[in-house]
């Protein structure tokens, strides 16, 4: 049998940690929370945009949609992805009373253009929060964005988490305990970090969803290498035989692999993921159309135009500069 050459400069030891590594993000606002019971905040509903919540003293209750209310204590983290609008509570949704304040209509202390301390409330028992608006660009984030489920909860008290989110925790409640030179960047800084911290132990837990399709993929010690290098050069010239041999096994093998695994063949995966790339460097006004074929791999952009409007559904010269609306995230 012919030995395998697995083509190196390919091979990752971490494809899941890369796929954290490619995600961009972007911090719209971020809130030093000041509240005192009886309280309520309304986080009115932000596009494709991820909020987020970290308490660092007291304690709260998130409500999102009709989902049941989940208590927070200080330590704890909670992430609401896919921008959806959600209620923050001094106490249990049924026995709050009075109308939530939307946070983007109350007084605030802006220090900056991103930053802002809003303190709100009756004089009653105090909680502070660190509250977030992020954004996640590229083709990876806007990916990995969808699979997440309607809220992420992390708590200083799980023996998987607590580790992590103490460090980290500390550090960012001695920043807003006492507001210093510099504060609110390092606080920005720390929270980001939260985020992506929040993320990787939902990839390591027990959902389901956190194994399924191209990111369950990831975890795979052989396709996880392919997805990988598919990730970081969609423009090379992929073919099932150069994947396989990324991934150390026969061309059949790999094959009948990748498509359990990802649910569809290797080169449409390596489609699809050329597109998401092109749709996103199209949104952002990066590139024209003519040069996103070529850097896609395509000989013309005709054939580039016909794979991506079958893909996104629309042509491309229609998102350039900014999204279409009736351009769908596939």
């Amino acid at each position: 049998m012919a030995k395998l050459e697995v083509d190196a400069p390919w091979v990752s030891v971490d494809p899941v940690g890369e796929a954290l590594h490619l995600l961009r993000m972007t911090g719209i606002f971020y809130c030093r929370t000041e509240v005192s019971a009886p309280w309520a905040l309304e986080m009115p509903p932000f596009g494709d945009c991820l909020s987020f919540h970290v308490v660092t003293s007291g304690g709260c209750w998130l409500r999102v949609g009709d989902a049941p209310p989940l208590q927070l204590s200080a330590g704890d983290l909670a992430l609401v992805p896919h921008g959806r609008g959600h209620l923050l509570l001094s106490s249990p949704p049924a026995g709050q009373t009075g109308r939530a304040g939307r946070v983007d209509l109350l007084p605030q202390e802006h220090l900056n253009a991103h930053y802002s301390i809003l303190r709100h409330g009756g004089g009653g028992e105090t909680s502070t929060l660190v509250c977030a608006v992020v954004s996640f660009d590229g083709p990876a984030a806007h990916q990995l964005v969808r699979l997440l489920p309607p809220v992420i909860h992390a708590t200083g008290s799980d023996p998987r988490t607590s580790g992590w989110i103490g460090a980290t925790l500390a550090l960012l409640t001695s920043e807003v305990s006492d507001l210093r030179p510099g504060g609110e960047a390092v606080t920005t800084r720390l929270a980001d970090i939260l985020v992506i911290q929040a993320i990787r132990s939902w990839i390591d837990s027990d959902d389901p969803r956190a194994r399924a399709g191209w990111l369950g993929a990831l975890s795979d010690p052989l396709i996880g290498r392919a997805i990988a290098a598919i990730h970081r050069e969609p423009s090379r010239t992929w073919t099932v035989a150069s994947l396989a041999r990324v991934a150390a096994m026969s061309r059949s093998s790999f094959a009948a692999r990748f498509t359990r695994l990802v649910g569809e063949p290797a080169l449409q995966y390596v489609t699809r993921w050329r597109m998401h790339v092109a749709l996103a460097r199209l949104e952002q006004g990066q590139t024209t159309v003519r040069e996103l074929a070529g850097q896609s791999g395509y000989g013309s952009e005709a054939a580039f135009s016909r794979a991506f409007k079958r893909m996104v559904g629309v042509a491309p010269g229609s998102v350039r500069g900014g999204r279409d609306p009736s351009a769908g995230r596939y």
